[in-house]
């Protein structure tokens, strides 16, 4: 049970998850940091003294009907600031790297299957095998030659051409 959870765990995809929730934490509280300490200053000095002047208020006294544009465009630079460094930072050089390594990887020629081996192993065999002789027949001659004939002058073949 132990073993499968560890396989599981040392798979590539669970490790590369848990990198990059890590690091999009990590960044997650950087990226937050600029913002409020960078561009929220920014934004202020557009709508007055402090971030909030960037709200509408619909009924007046009651601050549960406030619509707080600031965290809506602090959200806003947040979710881009991050998304554009995890494509740039992560994304792309992964992308980049696996495209390396499937070229790399170029598929090879197929392997035989036994099938073809053991086809190719039967026909080596038979090639090595000398032709089986005939009863009577010398070494080298070839069937219906007599000995002492030139190949080519078996029955029905005369010296000098067939006769007439």
């Amino acid at each position: 049970m132990l073993k499968g959870f560890k396989d599981f765990i040392m798979r590539g995809n669970v490790l590369e998850l848990a990198v990059a929730v890590v690091m999009g934490t990590a960044f997650t509280a950087v990226v937050t940091a600029v913002v409020n300490s960078v561009l929220n200053p920014l934004i202020a000095s557009i709508g007055g003294s402090n971030v909030s002047g960037l709200s509408w208020t619909i009924v007046e006294g009651n601050a549960k009907s406030t619509m707080d544009f600031a965290a809506v465009i602090t959200a806003i630079i947040n979710f881009i600031l991050i998304a554009a460094v995890v494509y740039f930072a992560l994304v792309l050089p992964m992308k980049k790297i696996q495209d390396r390594r499937k070229r790399g990887e170029e598929p090879g020629p197929a392997e035989p299957t036994q099938v073809e081996l053991l086809a190719e192993i039967r026909d080596l065999l038979q090639s090595q095998q000398r032709p089986a002789q005939a009863p009577g027949q010398a070494p080298g001659q070839a069937p219906g030659q007599f000995p002492g004939q030139a190949p080519g002058q078996g029955p029905g073949q005369f010296p000098g051409g067939p006769r007439r």
